[in-house]
């Protein structure tokens, strides 16, 4: 295992540009332990590698950006475990990271829902920011949930949108926003979610609830919740 990390890391090396860690820093991405691989460089090579939860777990340890988002890649969701979620949250050092493995293997573990909840208390920015990633990944891939779960998730949405740390207020606003494209019984609670939220005194809530605003309350999200019902109805 530790020859193919030293591989891994002698390919990404190679793959790395100096413009590409220059241009992290625009995007809010430390790029001192970067080499600086576009993201589609890396999923390519993640399926050449195939799923191993051993060598995500090695890859992890690098504490290399690059290679941390290829952990997310090739980790095998089901034997992710509880421990491990707690302590690749308590690694975020982005929303890069934070992002990646919530949408691509954090969201298909079945302990996902278990984390939402602990982590939305959670201290640090990009931990936090992970409970709310993770309920927007839900949102978009969990297609065997009901409302309910997600309607549970709104109640945390509201309870943490006075949070105005860049990175845990723009996870709040993107959880509220897919949550509320999951149904037209969701999209009915999100508005409502949104439009308390943006007559907010406070600068974090009020600017979470009118962005939302913006794309929950436009006739397109209406119309493509009226058209899946449709189709889920037959």
């Amino acid at each position: 295992m530790k020859d193919q990390v030293q591989q891994v890391l002698a390919w990404l090396e190679g793959q790395g540009s100096q413009a590409a860690r220059d241009g992290m820093a625009r995007y809010g991405i430390p790029s001192d332990r970067a080499f600086g691989v576009a993201v589609g460089t890396l999923q390519k090579e993640a399926r050449r590698l195939g799923r191993d939860h051993a060598l995500a777990a090695a890859l992890w340890e690098t504490g290399c950006y690059e290679a941390r988002l290829l952990a997310a890649f090739v980790d095998e969701p089901a034997r992710v475990t509880p421990a491990q979620m707690d302590r690749w949250c308590g690694d975020f050092d982005s929303w890069a990271v934070c992002d990646t493995v919530c949408l691509h293997l954090f969201d298909r573990s079945p302990h996902a829902w278990s984390k939402v909840e602990p982590w939305s208390r959670r201290p640090d920015e990009f931990g936090k920011r992970g409970a709310f990633a993770l309920l927007a990944a839900l949102a978009l891939h969990d297609k065997a949930a009901g409302d309910e779960p997600f309607a549970r998730g709104l109640l945390l949405v509201e309870r943490e949108a006075a949070d105005d740390r860049n990175f845990v207020k723009k996870g709040v606003n993107w959880a509220l926003r897919a949550i509320g494209e999951r149904s037209p019984a969701l999209l009915a609670a999100a508005l409502a979610v949104a439009q308390r939220l943006a007559a907010s005194p406070e600068a974090a809530p009020r600017w979470v609830g009118k962005d939302a605003l913006r794309q929950l309350a436009s006739p397109a999200v209406a119309k493509r919740l009226a058209a899946r019902s449709r189709v889920a109805a037959g």
